[in-house]
């Protein structure tokens, strides 16, 4: 397969580089999935999807076109390499594109311990309409649920190569397998949902379909009664399911591009407090059989541990290369891209610090306020860290879980919000993002 899918990309760059191009890079992205849903105890849906695509990025001195295809044929492919120098041609000058030199792209790296692949056999559909079956059953089971939405498994794989002209080649292989569950509860317009669900790269690593099944349940049956909450400010506890929202809006503030336009509302904040100092964010793009793990990043840069903010006090920009040359930098080597676009920077495997208090402590000791379980909605002022979103959970009072809630807007400011935070420590260590639930001591919220 890798082989394959080498010979591909030296197909394109040789197009490229006979067509005009001084530089190119060249990615080919092979899928395959199976899903399966179940509604009613009966089979719903079934799908299987194969594909295959290229995308090319051509660079003629400090112009660059991307261009991509779902047809790997060679007169596609040529055809292809000269749109794309003749768009190129015809862009606009950027003084920042341009590939990594070649002593600065990674040669050499052990994929196995990553393990990003699940050397078992794929399962079959009746095995994925099993699980199906078996998470929609345990979930009708619970008392008070009145009807499945929805159930279903799925299963895939993924090929990704990439190659350039400046020396770099290379391509892993990542598998997922999955299954959720979403539950109603009540009649009309007294009716709850909500759901539960389970992604992993390995199968023998996947939750039980009956455990999901019964959450699911459990989850749309506590929902019942919900109603809307005082106005006021009150403490909110984002829950663990919803927490990692917040340090994703973190990240995007410490994003490169952001950085470098000037639309950030942490622009100015580098080695300055962001957190509480006892507090560190990190990436790990190495932990093995996570999501978010990977080799090399976009551009052919070796990835690396970093930590982002240290002890609450922020130290590393998120960056590839064109944002780094913008800024005067180093690429931390987070770019990514699509098939039809340059490459960005973004952020792979994330934890917070997590806390000594269970979110049970938590919620003892906020008093009365807000426990966040789903949000929707945003309305975030990139320039301000202004905050608002729409928000369902449940309201707490003396210490306890008192009623559920839904139609309520919780707002704020992200700078004051995160210097603020209190974390629990039931993140789980296994996700992409490991972030435990969050207590904000006074949030906004519009209720009754």
């Amino acid at each position: 397969m890798t082989e394959h899918l080498l010979n591909i990309a030296e197909d394109i760059l040789n197009f490229a580089t006979k067509a005009g191009a001084t530089a190119a890079d060249a990615m080919i992205v092979q899928n395959s999935s199976m899903s399966i849903d179940v509604r009613q105890k009966a089979l719903e849906t079934a799908e299987r999807s194969e594909s295959t695509a290229i995308g090319l990025r051509v660079l003629i001195g400090q112009r660059q076109a991307c261009v991509s295809s779902s047809d790997i044929s060679s007169s596609t492919i040529k055809a292809v390499s000269q749109y794309a120098v003749a768009m190129a041609s015809e862009a606009p000058i950027d003084p920042y594109c341009g590939l990594p030199e070649f002593d600065e792209i990674v040669n050499n790296w052990d994929i196995d311990t990553l393990e990003l692949s699940d050397p078992t056999e794929e399962p079959l559909p009746e095995d994925l309409q099993t699980d199906a079956l078996i998470s929609e059953a345990h979930a009708a089971d619970v008392e008070g649920v009145t009807k499945i939405e929805s159930a279903g498994a799925g299963y895939s794989t993924s090929d990704v190569y990439l190659a350039a002209t400046n020396g770099f080649s290379g391509g892993y292989r990542r598998t997922n397998r999955s299954i959720y569950c979403a539950a109603i509860s009540g009649h009309g317009t007294g009716m709850e949902q909500d759901y539960d669900s389970d992604s992993r790269l390995f199968q023998s690593d996947l939750r039980n379909p009956d455990e999901i099944g019964r959450r699911a349940g459990k989850r749309a049956v506590a929902r019942q009664g919900s109603r809307k909450p005082p106005t006021g400010n009150f403490p909110v506890l984002f829950d663990e399911r919803v927490s990692v929202s917040l340090v994703r809006h973190l990240l995007m503030a410490v994003n490169g591009q952001s950085i470098a336009t000037g639309t950030s509302w942490l622009r100015n904040s580098m080695n300055k407090v962001i957190l509480p100092e006892h507090l560190s964010l990190s990436e790990d793009p190495h932990r093995p059989r996570t999501a978010g793990s990977r080799p090399f990043d976009a551009e052919g840069l070796s990835t690396n541990k970093r930590v982002i903010i240290d002890k609450g006090i922020l130290r590393s920009w998120t960056l590839d290369c064109a944002s780094a040359r913008r800024l005067g930098l180093t690429s931390t080597a987070n770019a990514t891209r699509g098939i039809s676009s340059p490459p960005t920077p973004t952020c792979w495997n994330i934890s917070l610090t997590q806390g000594d208090s269970s979110r049970s402590d938590l919620i003892r000791d906020m008093g009365t306020g807000l426990i966040v379980t789903s949000l929707m909605g945003s309305t975030i002022n990139p320039n301000t860290g202004d905050y608002s979103r729409g928000a369902s959970g449940f309201w707490v009072e003396n210490g306890a879980i008192s009623y559920p809630i839904n139609e309520c807007t919780v707002a704020g400011n992200l700078t004051n919000m995160l210097r603020r935070i209190v974390p629990a420590n039931d993140a789980r260590t296994y996700l992409s993002y490991v972030v435990p639930s969050l207590l904000i001591e006074e949030m906004t919220l519009a209720g009754n």
